[in-house]
C-alpha cells in the first residue's frame, strides 16, 4: 500500500512547491491529450454528418441516391488527414478542437446543400454546395500544411512589425481601382475574372499576431505607467496611442469599405486583448465608450450605416421593409426563426430558401428553422466548446505572446459568432460579417481553419512543456 501512495503523495508534495504560475498550467492540463479520441470523435462527426445529408435529400426529393457520398465523403477524407497530420507532427495537441471545427463544418454544407435543392426545385441552378465542400477540402489541406510546416509558433512573434504591415496593406487592398471590387455595398473584395477574395478574412489573423507581439512588449507600461486620478490611472498619451490608432482604423474601414461588421471585430479583438494583457477594466471602459461613440458618429453622417440602424430599429415599417438594402432580409429571418419554433420543421422541412442570401449571412437562420431553439442551443454550446478550448490553450502556456496569440484567436470565433447570431435576432444591427464554418464563401473558411491549426500547433508547445 504504502509503494501505491508513494507516487501520489511524491506528486501532491511536488505540485505543493511549485507556485501557482507553474501548478496552474499542470492543473489545466490534467485532461488528457488523445489521438485516439480524437480519431473516434472524427467518425462520430462523420456519422452524424451522413445522417443529415441522408434526412435532407429523403425530406426534400423523397429519394436517396449516391449524391450525397459527394458531399459526405471529401470531408471525411479531410478530417483524417488532418488528424494524421497531427498524429505526426503535434501529437500533443488538443484533440477536441478538430472534431468541433469539423462538426461545425459540416452542418454548414448540410444545411447548404438543403438550399440547393429547395433552389433546384424553384427551377434556380445553384451549386455553391458541391463548390463549399471542395473549398473545405482546400482549406483543411491548408491547414494540415501549416501544422507540418510551422514546427514553432514562437517564430511568428519575430514578424510583430511586418504582420502590421501586411495587415494594413490587405486592408487597403480592396480599395485598389483594378482588382478591387464592391459586392453588396461593401468594398471588402478582390478578384480577377470569376475568381474573388477576402483579404480582411485573413488580415484579422495577421493582425492577431501584432497585437499579441506588440502587446507583450508593452503591456508593463500599459497597465503600471502613468498618472493616478483619483483610484484611475491614466496612461501616457503613447501608450494610448495603439488604441487611439486601431479606433481611427476601424473608422477607417467603415467610412472606405462600407462595413461595420469589419470594423467592430478588428477594434473588439485589440480591445480583449488590451484588457488580458494589462488586466485594467480602464481600457475596457473606454473602448467601448469608443464604440459606441464611433457607432452613434457613423450613424449620423454616413447614410448607409444611418439607415442599417434604422432597420435595426424599426424593421416592420413599410419603408424600411420594402426599401432597397432594408429589413426584408432580417425580417423574413426572424419569421423563418418563429416558425421553427423550440424543435424546428426538421432538415428538409422548412422554408430557409425564402430569405435572401441564406447561405451566406443568414445561415443560423435557416438552420434556427429547421433545427429549433434546441438546435441553435446545440450549434452555440459547439461555438462555445471551440472558444473555451482556445482560451484553456491561453492559460496553460508559460509564454506571453503564446498566452496573447491563443485568447485573440479565441476571441475571433466568439466576437464573430456573437455579431452575426445578435445581426439575425436583432441585437445588434445587421453587418456582414459570416458566420465561423457555417457560412458559404472560402475567404472566411480558409481564415476559420488556418485559426485551428495556429491553435493545435500553440496547444501542442503547450502540453509538451507540462510534459517536460
Amino acid at each position: 500500500m504504502r509503494k501505491g501512495l508513494l507516487p501520489s503523495s511524491r506528486k501532491a508534495s511536488e505540485m505543493s512547491n511549485l507556485s501557482l504560475t507553474q501548478a496552474l498550467p499542470r492543473l489545466i492540463n490534467s485532461v488528457p491529450r488523445s489521438r485516439s479520441l480524437e480519431a473516434v470523435l472524427l467518425f462520430w462527426v462523420a456519422g452524424m454528418h451522413a445522417f443529415q445529408l441522408a434526412q435532407i435529400q429523403l425530406s426534400v426529393t423523397d429519394n436517396l441516391d449516391e449524391e450525397i457520398l459527394l458531399y459526405w465523403t471529401p470531408l471525411f477524407l479531410a478530417s483524417y488527414a488532418v488528424h494524421f497530420v497531427l498524429r505526426f507532427k503535434a501529437r500533443a495537441a488538443d484533440s477536441l478542437i478538430l472534431p468541433l471545427a469539423t462538426l461545425l463544418n459540416g452542418l454548414g454544407i448540410s444545411m447548404i446543400y438543403r438550399l440547393d435543392l429547395a433552389e433546384v426545385a424553384r427551377g434556380n441552378e445553384q451549386l455553391l454546395g458541391a463548390r463549399q465542400v471542395w473549398l473545405t477540402v482546400f482549406a483543411m489541406l491548408v491547414a494540415a500544411l501549416v501544422i507540418w510546416l510551422l514546427k514553432d509558433h514562437m517564430v511568428l512573434k519575430r514578424f510583430t512589425y511586418i504582420a502590421m504591415a501586411v495587415g494594413i496593406l490587405l486592408l487597403l487592398t480592396p480599395m485598389l481601382p483594378v482588382i478591387g471590387r464592391e459586392i453588396n455595398g461593401a468594398r471588402l473584395w478582390v478578384g480577377i475574372g470569376d475568381i474573388s477574395f477576402q483579404p480582411g478574412e485573413i488580415a484579422k489573423l495577421v493582425l492577431i499576431v501584432f497585437f499579441a507581439g506588440y502587446l507583450t512588449r508593452h503591456r508593463e507600461s500599459l497597465s503600471l505607467i502613468g498618472k493616478k486620478i483619483w483610484r484611475i490611472r491614466i496612461p501616457r498619451a503613447r501608450d494610448l496611442g495603439p488604441l487611439l490608432l486601431v479606433w481611427f482604423a476601424s473608422l477607417g474601414v467603415l467610412v472606405l469599405q462600407r462595413d461595420l461588421g469589419t470594423s467592430l471585430l478588428y477594434f473588439g479583438i485589440f480591445l480583449g486583448l488590451l484588457y488580458v494583457a494589462t488586466g485594467r477594466g480602464f481600457y475596457a471602459g473606454i473602448g467601448i465608450g469608443m464604440i459606441i461613440t464611433g457607432g452613434l458618429v457613423a450613424s449620423q453622417l454616413l447614410s448607409y450605416v444611418g439607415n442599417r440602424f434604422d432597420s435595426w430599429l424599426n424593421p416592420f415599417l413599410s419603408e424600411n421593409y420594402s426599401g432597397v438594402g432594408g429589413s426584408y432580409q432580417l425580417v423574413q429571418g426572424l419569421f423563418g426563426m418563429a416558425h421553427g419554433g423550440i424543435l424546428g420543421t426538421g432538415l428538409g422541412g422548412g422554408y430557409p430558401q425564402l430569405v435572401p442570401l441564406a447561405a451566406n449571412d443568414f445561415i443560423f437562420a435557416a438552420i434556427a428553422e429547421e433545427l429549433g431553439l434546441v438546435g441553435v442551443f446545440a450549434v452555440l454550446s459547439v461555438y462555445l466548446l471551440l472558444t473555451y478550448r482556445g482560451l484553456r490553450i491561453s492559460l496553460a502556456h508559460r509564454d506571453d505572446f503564446s498566452r496573447l496569440l491563443a485568447a485573440g484567436l479565441s476571441f475571433v470565433i466568439a466576437l464573430q459568432v456573437f455579431i452575426v447570431v445578435g445581426g439575425v435576432l436583432r441585437v445588434v444591427p445587421l453587418t456582414g460579417l459570416t458566420t465561423p464554418f457555417l457560412a458559404a464563401g472560402g475567404s472566411s473558411l480558409l481564415a476559420n481553419w488556418l485559426l485551428v491549426a495556429i491553435l493545435l500547433r500553440i496547444s501542442d508547445s503547450s502540453n509538451r512543456q507540462v510534459v517536460q
